[in-house]
């Protein structure tokens, strides 16, 4: 889910933080983002069964490569890798102990909605009103596999339902009328015979 608060402002931060923050960066593998059209991301995802270091390295690479798009939320399909993880950071990086890696998700508590408009890093351009719950529960694994429960509002609960989405093969625009939806399907296919897709 791409950080909706971006602008097209360029941030500036002083010049040793950018030099740590790319160095960082740099030792991360970053993943290309699986755009929509890819099988994958119609395709529910199978559970993690491993925490292991190398799981643990997958996670900070999804984060490095979550940064690299400017979102907030990075699901596991969207890196073309079929397996129940999703990584979740709301402040895009500004406050490392808001990442969360969500493995094995699943909601158990929603409670009230919201209307907002959202994107996806695997839909770039293209916006959509969804409905979400305001309020959510969820229930998972860190990246050492240690169940813990969240609740979450606003952005975060939209970013939690949207990637728990991906790890279930639906895409945003499925929560969208059947008209927008299929004005953003002929405008993605006008770009893929352009070859801009």
């Amino acid at each position: 889910m791409p950080d909706k608060s971006t602008s097209s402002e360029v941030a500036t931060s002083p010049a040793p933080a950018s030099i740590d923050a790319s160095a960082a960066v740099a030792s991360r593998k970053i993943y290309p983002i699986v755009k929509y059209g890819d099988p994958i991301l119609e395709k529910p995802t199978v559970a993690v069964k491993k925490f292991d270091a190398d799981f643990q390295q997958l996670t900070e690479d999804m984060f490095a490569s979550m940064y690299a798009a400017q979102g907030v939320g990075l699901a596991a399909p969207q890196i073309g890798l079929n397996l129940r993880v999703a990584v979740v950071d709301v402040t895009v990086g500004k406050n490392p102990e808001a990442k969360i890696v969500l493995a094995n998700p699943e909601i158990i508590h929603a409670e009230g909605e919201v209307r907002e408009e959202e994107g996806c890093l695997s839909i770039p351009g293209f916006r959509g009103y969804v409905m979400r719950p305001q309020f959510v529960t969820v229930r998972a694994h860190n990246a050492k596999g240690e169940p813990f429960e969240i609740r979450a509002e606003n952005l975060m609960a939209r970013a939690f339902c949207h990637e728990i989405d991906h790890l279930n093969g639906i895409l945003f625009l499925q929560h969208l009328s059947m008209l927008k939806r299929d004005l953003i399907k002929r405008k993605i296919k006008k770009l893929k015979k352009q070859g801009e897709w």
